[in-house]
C-alpha cells in the first residue's frame, strides 16, 4: 500500500518535484477519452439517422453534420482554452463553471459531471468485457474466460494505470489511440480510393441530400456533438503539466481539430463505401465500418484478416476511453474533496503524486456497477417486442450509463458556455460572444437530442440527471466548501518543469 498525504490547502498533484506531463500527454488524455475509433465504428449510424430513437438524421449528408458539429465543439473548446490559461486545477470544468456562475452552481455542476464520468467509465468497462468475450467466442470458439473474468482483468488495468502515475495512463492511451486511428484512417483512404469515380463529395456536404433537408442536418448535428464528448479532459491534468498555460489550451483545441478531421474523412468513407445509399448502410446499421471491412465477395473492401484487425483496434480504443475516463474522474473527485465539497479523505495523494482514495472510489464504483450488471439481469434491460431482453445485459447497462453520462456532460458544457459570459472577463469580446452563442446553441441541441422521444429504460437517465443535479445543489448549500484562493496555484518555476518520467 502506498503512503499518502493530504491534498488540503493547496497541495498540487504530480508529486513534490512538481508536474512532469507534456503537451503529448495532455493531447493523449483528450483523444483517449473521445475514443475516435470507437465513435466511428458505432456512432455514425446515429448521425445518419438509421438507428436514432427519433428516426431523424442527416442521411448521406452526415459529413456535413459532423463538420458543423466540429465547428460548434471548437467554440466550446475555445472557451475551455481561455479558462485553462489562468486556472490550472484538477477539477477543470468544475472550476471553470464555478468561476463563471459562482461556487454553488459550480459545485452542483461538478457533482453531476463526475457522477456522469463514473457511469460512463463503469458502462464502458462492462461493454469491453462483454465484447471481448463474445467476439472471441464467435470468431475463435474461445470461452475459457468468462465476461466476469475479463471485467476483473480490465479493473486491474485501471488500477495499474491510475496508481502508478498518470504518465503511464496517458502514454498507454496514446499508443492505443494512435494504433487505432492509423488503422482506420488507412482503411478509410483505401475505401475512398476503391470507390474512385463514384465518389460524390458535393452530395455528402449538401443539405438537400438529407432526408428532411436542414431539419435532418440539425438532428445529425445533435448526435455529431456526442462524438466529441470528453475533448476537455486534458484540462484535468493542469496541475500535473509542466506548462499548463501553454500546453492545455493547445491540447484542447488541437484534439478537437485533429479528431474532427479524422471524423470527417472516416464518416465520408463509410457513406461512400455504401454507394451513398441509406438502404445499403441499413444492412449493417449496428456497425457499418465492420461491414466495409468484410471480404469483397461479401460486399466489402477488406478481408477476414482486416475485419478481425479492425475489431481488435476498436476494442483497444475502447480501453483507451476507459483509461481516459478513469483518470478524469479521479482528478475531479480529488479536486472537489480538496475544496471540501466531498469528504476530505478523497483528497489524499499517493507518494507518486496521484489521487489515492479518489482512485479507489472510482474502482469501487466500477466494481459495484459490474456486480449489478452480472447479477441483476432485469435491471435496465432493453426489451424486445416479445418482452424478452433484446441485447446482452452488459450492452443494456452500457446503453443506460452512456445516455446518463453523455447527457450529464452536455448539461455541463451548456453551463460552461453560459458562465463564459461573466467568467471570460479578459478575453476578446467579439470572439467570446461568438464562442458563447455557438456553444450554447450546440449544447442545447445536444441536450434536446438526449431527451426528445426517449423511451424507457433510457428515459430513466433523464430523471436521474435531474435528481443528481438537485442533490448537487442541496450539497452545495449545505457544505460551504473552501475559498477558491486556497486551491489556486502560482505559475510553475523553471525548476519545477522537469523532464517526463514514468
Amino acid at each position: 500500500m502506498e503512503s499518502t498525504q493530504t491534498g488540503d490547502a493547496g497541495v498540487r498533484l504530480g508529486g513534490e518535484k512538481g508536474p512532469k506531463l507534456t503537451l503529448v500527454d495532455a493531447v493523449a488524455q483528450s483523444v483517449g477519452f473521445m475514443g475516435p475509433v470507437f465513435s466511428m465504428a458505432f456512432l455514425v449510424p446515429l448521425v445518419v439517422g438509421i438507428i436514432s430513437v427519433t428516426g431523424n438524421g442527416a442521411g448521406i449528408a452526415a459529413p456535413l453534420s459532423v463538420l458543423i458539429a466540429a465547428i460548434g465543439v471548437l467554440a466550446i473548446a475555445w472557451i475551455v482554452a481561455q479558462y485553462a490559461k489562468r486556472i490550472h486545477a484538477a477539477g477543470a470544468l468544475y472550476d471553470y463553471v464555478s468561476d463563471g456562475l459562482g461556487s454553488k452552481i459550480g459545485a452542483a455542476a461538478g457533482f453531476l459531471y463526475y457522477v456522469g464520468l463514473l457511469f460512463l467509465g463503469a458502462g464502458i468497462l462492462v461493454l469491453i468485457a462483454g465484447t471481448i468475450h463474445d467476439t472471441l467466442a464467435a470468431e475463435f470458439g474461445f470461452e475459457a474466460l468468462s465476461t466476469q473474468v475479463w471485467a476483473i482483468l480490465l479493473l486491474a488495468l485501471v488500477v495499474a494505470t491510475m496508481f502508478f502515475g498518470v504518465a503511464l495512463s496517458t502514454r498507454t492511451q496514446l499508443v492505443l489511440a494512435l494504433l487505432g486511428i492509423a488503422t482506420v484512417l488507412l482503411f478509410a483512404l483505401h475505401v475512398i480510393v476503391q470507390v474512385g469515380a463514384d465518389n460524390k463529395v458535393g452530395e455528402a456536404f449538401s443539405p438537400s441530400s438529407a432526408p428532411n433537408g436542414w431539419a435532418g442536418i440539425a438532428f445529425g448535428i445533435v448526435y455529431g456533438v456526442l462524438l466529441f464528448t470528453g475533448f476537455e479532459t486534458s484540462a484535468n491534468l493542469g496541475e500535473e503539466t509542466s506548462n499548463p498555460k501553454r500546453d492545455i489550451p493547445r491540447a484542447v483545441i488541437g484534439s478537437v481539430v485533429i479528431v474532427g478531421l479524422f471524423y470527417l474523412l472516416v464518416t465520408y468513407a463509410q457513406i461512400a463505401g455504401y454507394g451513398f445509399s441509406l438502404d445499403a448502410i441499413g444492412t449493417n446499421a449496428g456497425a457499418p465500418l465492420f461491414g466495409l471491412a468484410a471480404p469483397s465477395d461479401a460486399g466489402g473492401y477488406g478481408s477476414v484478416l482486416i475485419g478481425r484487425w479492425l475489431e481488435l483496434v476498436v476494442v483497444l480504443d475502447m480501453i483507451a476511453v476507459l483509461l481516459g475516463i478513469s483518470v478524469a474522474a479521479s482528478r475531479g473527485i480529488f479536486a472537489m474533496a480538496r475544496d471540501h465539497r466531498f469528504p476530505s479523505t478523497f483528497s489524499q495523494v499517493s507518494r507518486r503524486g496521484t489521487p489515492f482514495n479518489a482512485g479507489i472510489a472510482v474502482v469501487v464504483f466500477y466494481l459495484v456497477f459490474a456486480v449489478l450488471t452480472f447479477t441483476q439481469e432485469s435491471l435496465l434491460a432493453i426489451l424486445g417486442p416479445d418482452g424478452e431482453p433484446a441485447f446482452p445485459h452488459y450492452f443494456s447497462m452500457f446503453s443506460w450509463a452512456s445516455a446518463f453520462g453523455g447527457l450529464a456532460l452536455a448539461v455541463i458544457y451548456f453551463l460552461l458556455c453560459l458562465g463564459g459570459i461573466r467568467g471570460l472577463r479578459d478575453a476578446n469580446p467579439a470572439l467570446k460572444w461568438v464562442a458563447v452563442i455557438v456553444g450554447l446553441l450546440v449544447t442545447a441541441a445536444a441536450i434536446f437530442g438526449g431527451v426528445y422521444q426517449v423511451q424507457a429504460p433510457t428515459l430513466y437517465s433523464v430523471y436521474a440527471i435531474v435528481v443528481v443535479l438537485v442533490i448537487g445543489l442541496i450539497l452545495a448549500f449545505v457544505i460551504p466548501g473552501k475559498p477558491a484562493d486556497l486551491t489556486t496555484f502560482d505559475e510553475l518555476t523553471s525548476s519545477e518543469q522537469g523532464p517526463q518520467k514514468l
